[in-house]
């Protein structure tokens, strides 16, 4: 039997992520989510963003979670989950037009962040809005000592994650034609990076 997974940092952050993106993504659009983890943003958003299409996607190990959520949400323009590991050759879509990821990039390795990008520069439409949020290092150092001790946590479960350098990040999208329109402080030292495909 699938228990409906819970995360306590998807409740702690949904809603200040809420008032952000309400502000980004304000006009009507499907909006694809890399790592929708359990689902609970993905709800929370479909509920809240009715003008919005939401798009949750995962790696195969956690679609039966999400769509636990889904079933219970019963949202109509909160549509089922589909399989997406980023290194796949081939998204299941033929576009994207918008695009909000949380707490992936720190989880993935270095080289999958490399080939995130690349496919969105691929799969993104001209103008397309992305937010990313989570914990960013800035000129190599912490922001806070928490970060630290997270980091540290991050390599002792994988040693290819970790958190990621602000300037990697922005060097990476300025590679795939994306600008950044906003680089906003957030709950417990985590950022929301707003970019715009060129």
């Amino acid at each position: 039997m699938i228990h409906k997974p819970f995360s306590q940092a998807c409740e702690n952050n949904k809603d200040p992520i809420l008032q952000v993106i309400r502000t980004v993504f304000c006009q009507p659009t499907t909006v694809w989510e890399i790592g929708s983890g359990t689902g609970q943003h993905a709800c929370y958003f479909a509920k809240h963003l009715t003008h919005l299409e939401w798009q949750p996607t995962d790696r195969s190990e956690n679609i039966p979670g999400i769509g636990l959520w889904r079933e219970e949400a019963k949202l109509a323009n909160l549509k089922p989950p589909l399989t997406l590991d980023v290194t796949d050759a081939l998204w299941p879509c033929s576009s994207i037009d918008a695009l909000f990821t949380a707490n992936t990039l720190h989880i993935m390795s270095w080289d999958e962040v490399r080939i995130l990008f690349d496919r969105l520069a691929e799969y993104l439409n001209a103008k397309a809005l992305i937010c990313i949020y989570g914990p960013f290092n800035y000129n190599g150092a912490y922001t806070s000592d928490s970060n630290a001790y997270f980091d540290q946590w991050l390599k002792s479960q994988n040693t290819l994650s970790g958190i990621r350098n602000f300037e990697d990040i922005m060097s990476l999208s300025t590679s795939c034609g994306f600008s950044l329109l906003n680089d906003i402080a957030m709950l417990a030292n985590n950022r929301l990076l707003v970019l715009q495909n060129s």
